[in-house]
Order: C-alpha cells, then structure tokens, then sequence
C-alpha cells in the first residue's frame, strides 16, 4: 500500500479542508508551507468556475492562508483544458462569470452569441431566461452541451442556491440533450491537473472531504485517497458507499505528521 511519506504531489479540495467559513482549517498553513519548503508539487482544486485563480488566492489570503495563483485549478481551468484538447479555437455561448469567460479567453477560444460550436455552463449568480433560452435552441441547433460542474446546490447565508447542475438539468429538459460535465467527480478534472504539474497517479495523492466528489474521482484517477472529516462527511457516512478512502484523518493537520 502507498504511504503518504512516498507522495510526491498533492491535490486538495479547498472548501472543507483548507477552509471552513471563510476561516483556515487549523494546521492548513502548516501543511502548504510544508510543501513549499520541500519543493513538493501541488494544487488546489476546487468546481467553483465563478473566480479565477487570482480572486480565489485573494480570497484564501483573507482567510489566512498563502497558496499562488498558479497553484489553484478550477473547474473553468480544466474545462478550457478540455476544450483545447476537443476543437481549438472553437466558437463559444457562455453562460458564466469572470472565472470561466478569463480560462476560456485565455486558451484561445471565440465568446459568441451567433451559431457557437459549444454551449459552456458555469456557475453564476444571474441566471438569465433569455439565456438560458438562447442556450436550448443553440443545443438544439447542434451546439454540443459542455458542463464545468455537477452541483446542484451551493451555498449562502440565506441558504441553498441553486447551482450550476440544477440550470444544467434545465436545459437538458428542454433540449433533450445531456451536457458533458467536466468538474469533480470527473476524473478529467483530476488528470487535467496532474497534467498542469507533471505528475503521475502512482505518486500522487487527493485530499478532500467529499466521498462523491473528491474520494470517487481520487480512487477512479488511481490516486492515493485521503478523506478528512473538517468538511461535509463524518466518520460514519463512509459505510454508507460501496468504496473507502485509502485514509481518513479529522483534519489536515493530522496529515502533518504524516509527511
């Protein structure tokens, strides 16, 4: 069995392991400056496509701990990754924020609202009918239907939102076409990113706090699973799914000893 000692590179979720609330997961500064001073490649993934890299550094600051942009990997990332690698150059409807259309731009791809190859879902706060309608008859038309992410639901103070997968489901309704997901639990997003550091599955582990997202995409991407119990699931939800992590901690900073 691979040890964490024998780990080269790292990928972690954000929400959960690394923070909480907008506060660091005690032990979380600890375990990245361990990695920065040992030169260990890694990055932080997370399905959220409505910042880019740069907001999402300035947002782990405010909470106190220091990751580099260059260090983060959304989901916006790995779908213009994908992307690339499908049709480069390819027209676009977007439906989306400044972390998606900045990842999309940036890989050379043409934003259009007149006959796009591709209709691209991501995470926003402004759903719009109109685009949404646009965004149907596109599909219909013969625009393929790409999707950053799964969730349903994501959080605020008021309570759930309605997320990226519940517009998506619209939009398969109506159109009778489904979207490819790229996000968590997709392990493309997981091999896009150990394609970004140069990593192999063999020596590389993923820590998250989700067994339908980080763990099965981990164990699916052949990558040593460490579930911690700072997020979503406890201790006791693990037997309610048919795969385990490899190793479960409290938190990150249980980890620290472990490296």
């Amino acid at each position: 069995m691979r040890d964490p000692a024998d780990i080269e590179c790292w990928l972690t979720d954000m929400d959960g392991v690394l923070v909480h609330e907008n506060h660091e997961v005690p032990g979380a500064s600890d375990l990245i400056n361990r990695w920065v001073d040992t030169s260990k490649r890694f990055l932080v993934l997370t399905n959220n496509s409505i910042f880019t890299p740069r907001d999402l550094a300035a947002r782990m600051q405010a909470s106190g701990l220091t990751v580099p942009e260059d260090n983060i990997w959304t989901s916006a990332l790995a779908t213009a990754h994908f992307l690339a690698d499908q049709q480069p150059g390819a027209r676009l409807y977007v439906i989306g924020e400044a972390g998606l259309t900045t990842a999309l731009h940036e890989a050379g791809f043409i934003l259009t609202d007149t006959n796009p190859d591709y209709v691209v879902l991501g995470e926003t706060r402004t759903y719009s009918f109109e685009a949404i309608t646009r965004a149907v008859r596109f599909i219909v038309d013969g625009a393929r239907f790409i999707c950053t992410n799964p969730d349903a639901t994501g959080p605020s103070k008021e309570g759930p939102l309605p997320a990226t997968g519940a517009v998506a489901a619209m939009i398969e309704a109506a159109s009778k076409h489904k979207p490819y997901i790229v996000g968590k639990p997709n392990p493309m997003m997981f091999r896009s990113a150990l394609n970004r550091i140069e990593a192999h599955s063999e020596t590389t582990a993923m820590i998250g706090d989700r067994m339908d997202t980080d763990m099965v995409a981990g164990m699916e991407a052949g990558l040593l699973t460490v579930l911690v119990l700072s997020g979503i699931t406890k201790r006791e939800d693990v037997e309610q799914y048919p795969y385990r992590p490899n190793i479960i901690l409290d938190s990150v900073a249980d980890l620290n000893e472990l490296i």
